[in-house]
C-alpha cells in the first residue's frame, strides 16, 4: 500500500514540476516582451521630445532594451542549452553503442583466450 502511495506521489511531483517549468519559460518570454515594450516607449519618447534626437532614441533602445535583454535571455537559457547538449551526446552514445552491438568483431582481430596459459618455471 505504501509503495503505491510513494509511486503516486512521485508521478504527481513529476507532473507538477514539468508544468511549473513550462510556465516558467512562458513567463520568461512575457517579461522579455514587456521589457522590449518599455524600451520602445522610452526610445520613442526620447526621439519625439523637443530636445531629443532620432540617434538618441536608437541608442536608448539598444542600451536599455536590446543589450540587457540579450544578456538576461542568454544567461537564463544556459540550463536549457546544457540539457540539449547532454541529450544530444547521450543520443550519439546510444547510437554508437547500438552500432557496436551489431558488429561484434569491430576490431578485426582474432579472438584469443581470455586467460593466458601459465608455464612452469624450469
Amino acid at each position: 500500500m505504501s509503495s503505491a502511495l510513494v509511486s503516486l506521489a512521485k508521478a504527481f511531483e513529476n507532473l507538477t514540476s514539468s508544468i511549473v517549468l513550462k510556465n516558467y519559460f512562458a513567463f520568461m518570454y512575457i517579461v522579455a516582451i514587456a521589457w522590449l515594450y518599455v524600451a520602445i516607449l522610452m526610445a520613442v519618447a526620447e526621439a519625439t521630445h523637443s530636445t531629443g534626437t532620432l540617434l538618441g532614441g536608437i541608442i536608448t533602445f539598444v542600451l536599455y532594451g536590446v543589450l540587457p535583454l540579450a544578456l538576461v535571455l542568454y544567461v537564463m537559457g544556459t540550463p536549457a542549452r546544457r540539457r540539449a547538449i547532454r541529450a544530444k551526446e547521450s543520443a550519439e552514445l546510444q547510437t554508437a553503442q547500438e552500432a557496436s552491438a551489431l558488429t561484434p568483431d569491430a576490431g578485426a582481430k582474432a579472438a584469443g583466450d581470455a586467460v593466458a596459459p601459465v608455464r612452469k618455471k624450469a
